[in-house]
């Protein structure tokens, strides 16, 4: 059976390395027997189809980047229904106002439970923790706030990978 997915790709296209021309990945996909493979924004969105399990097919989307592009990038996959999960979920929705200051870390799996516990207390912002997304809102932006240069990965112990509120809402409507 063939489900609808998001995969989401870490730190591409920041700058000039890791580059991943989003044109070229869509066809590398399709050869693969991915159907309907689109992309959104070049920073590492991938919209399409595939009968794969999440694992699998997160491990093959990586697989094929290091292929064609000589990259090692961790990709983090969603269900179309998942990604509405998440922003169903909104747990900072009340005091979110500004969706370019309101994000979401997609992790491949939920942290432990005991690094949760051990994160500290939110400077600047607040963060919240659904299973395997990190909500982090952030009034006065990423720069400014000394919460927005925590390394997450370090403190959770599991990489992600980080949406804006806005791109978090247009994957979801182009999954429908």
């Amino acid at each position: 059976m063939t489900a609808r997915y998001v995969a989401l790709l870490r730190a591409v296209n920041l700058g000039a390395t890791r580059r991943v021309s989003m044109p070229r990945l869509r066809e590398v996909l399709t050869e693969r027997g991915h159907g309907a493979v689109r992309t959104h924004l070049a920073s590492g969105n991938v919209l399409l189809e595939s009968p794969l399990p999440e694992v699998e097919l997160a491990a093959d989307v990586s697989a094929a980047i290091a292929e064609e592009f000589s990259l090692d990038v961790p990709v983090v996959v969603r269900t179309a229904q998942e990604l509405a999960a998440v922003l169903a979920a909104d747990p900072l929705g009340h005091v979110a106002t500004d969706p370019s200051r309101y994000s979401v870390t997609f992790f491949p799996e939920p942290p432990a439970p005991e690094r949760v516990a051990a994160a500290p207390s939110a400077e600047g912002g607040e963060y919240a923790l659904r299973g395997r997304e990190l909500y982090v809102w952030l009034p006065d932006g990423f720069q400014a706030s000394a919460m927005g240069s925590w390394k997450w990965d370090r403190i959770l112990g599991v990489a992600g990978t980080n949406r804006n509120w806005n791109t978090v809402r247009k994957l979801v409507e182009l999954t429908r």
